[in-house]
């Protein structure tokens, strides 16, 4: 297989994966904002897993595409979903569990490609190489690497607005100025996973989201062994 071909596969394996965990990741957000009284999301048709709604040329498509052709983890971002804080009910409160939405949507869009991954290799015979097991393996990658990565806890990632959601009022607010910064953020972050400084973070993250998802599939794997 030569460069141009292998590139193209990696693009047709990761496509799909990246597209709909990115997508589905901001619907997540705004879904709960509206449960908590903000349907700004809603009101701008935001709310849908149509990954039209969501792209971003470059941090959707783009960024985890070259990224997947590295040895770096295939991370992009979306649109972000506009939240109103003030709307919220609770703002202080539930800003957190807004937060906390989009890497609970990747933690379960992970596990539904382990799953995937393990009907198709242990329940059908399918080989490691098929497509399909590759485009598994990919969900698993990807969204297992969104979930840790927005879990930094630094705003604007989802981890800060946790964190700033948890903090006493005198320590959330000088914590959430920090949010200003977050293009830098973003590309300080970018550099540090290049240059090896949160391997170690964002392995170990991984590994244990797949610890996870064998624990809770193991009845699946009964079933099927």
């Amino acid at each position: 297989m030569n460069e141009t071909d292998s590139i193209i596969q990696t693009i047709t394996v990761y496509l799909i994966p990246v597209l709909f965990a990115i997508s589905l990741h901001e619907a997540a957000h705004g879904y709960v904002a509206r449960y908590f009284g903000d349907p700004t999301a809603a009101e701008l048709g935001r709310l849908t897993a149509n990954p039209l709604k969501h792209i971003d040329p470059f941090g959707t498509i783009l960024l985890p595409l070259l990224l997947s052709l590295t040895p770096l983890p295939p991370i992009g971002y979306a649109k972000p979903v506009p939240v109103d804080f003030g709307r919220l009910r609770n703002p202080k409160k539930q800003m957190a569990f807004v937060a906390a939405a989009g890497p609970a949507a990747n933690f379960a869009m992970g596990l539904g490609w382990m799953m995937v991954w393990v009907v198709l290799v242990q329940g059908m015979g399918f080989d490691l190489h098929d497509f399909f097991v590759q485009m598994a393996r990919a969900g698993v990658l990807v969204n297992c690497s969104m979930c840790v990565f927005n879990l930094i806890p630094l705003p604007p990632l989802d981890g800060g607005r946790i964190v700033t959601g948890l903090l006493p009022m005198s320590l959330a607010r000088p914590y959430a100025r920090i949010e200003r910064y977050g293009v830098a953020v973003f590309i300080a972050l970018i550099l540090m996973i290049y240059f090896g400084l949160l391997d170690s973070y964002m392995i170990q993250g991984r590994t244990l989201m797949q610890h996870i998802y064998g624990y809770l599939l193991k009845p699946l794997v009964f079933l099927l062994s």
